[in-house]
């Protein structure tokens, strides 16, 4: 039971750094960082037979990409083998600021 135990959390967590894979390839089209390392990825669970949720915002409520951002992160998601059901929830709770991204975003934008 232990060793099935050991090797669901591996699947998960190897599933989990292929979703991160591939949420790395959407992006901003206003900004030459992925949202990943934007920061605007808030969440990720992986949930029994490969379901994945995803809690993102975007850099402002009236982001023209609004729609497109997110429907782009949920295909990419869906292209995994193995991924079951993807749900993509927006929120702006908490609301964006620039300290949500990564170093590397950061020194890319001119930041640091």
């Amino acid at each position: 039971m232990e060793t099935e135990n050991k090797t669901s959390v591996g699947q998960i967590t190897g599933l989990k750094e292929k979703v991160v894979t591939s949420i790395k390839q959407v992006y901003d089209p206003e900004i030459p960082v992925d949202v990943y390392e934007l920061g605007l990825i808030y969440e990720i669970t992986i949930y029994p037979v490969n379901n994945v949720y995803v809690l993102m915002t975007l850099t402002s409520p009236n982001c023209p990409s609004a729609e497109f951002i997110p429907s782009e992160v949920k295909d990419k998601i869906q292209q995994i083998q193995g991924v079951n059901n993807v749900e993509v929830e927006l929120t702006f709770d908490p609301p964006y600021s620039q300290d949500m991204m990564s170093e590397a975003a950061k020194l890319e934008l001119g930041f640091l």
